[in-house]
């Protein structure tokens, strides 16, 4: 699993993931969110388009970087869940708390 994380819509940090976000890359993604709340940025999208593959880790890890973002004052958000990432979220009815946008510069448009 890949992540890359840059600034969008000037105070956004973009977590772009790449592959599949299980409980071995879950770790990774909860240290990315980490440095980008510790770094200043506490708006978070995590751009979920690359991933072809959630399971419970995974979205712990979402939970996780939701709950210390608010902490930090901020809030973090998903874009361009895949079918299979959808439908986890779905089941599983966390679809009510991180809620899918179209793309990650859409996520904060309110």
């Amino acid at each position: 699993m890949n992540f890359r994380t840059e600034t969008i819509a000037g105070n956004v940090a973009a977590i772009r993931a790449d592959g599949r976000l299980n409980m071995v890359s879950a770790p990774l993604l909860r240290e990315v969110v980490s440095a980008a709340i510790t770094a200043g940025t506490v708006r978070i999208v995590v751009d979920l388009s690359g991933v072809d593959f959630m399971d419970s880790s995974g979205l712990g890890a979402l939970i996780g970087g939701l709950k210390v973002a608010r902490q930090a004052g901020g809030d973090l958000r998903i874009a361009g869940a895949t079918p299979q990432v959808a439908l986890v979220f779905e089941l599983t009815h966390l679809d009510r708390i991180l809620q899918n946008h179209a793309t990650a510069e859409t996520a904060y448009r309110d």
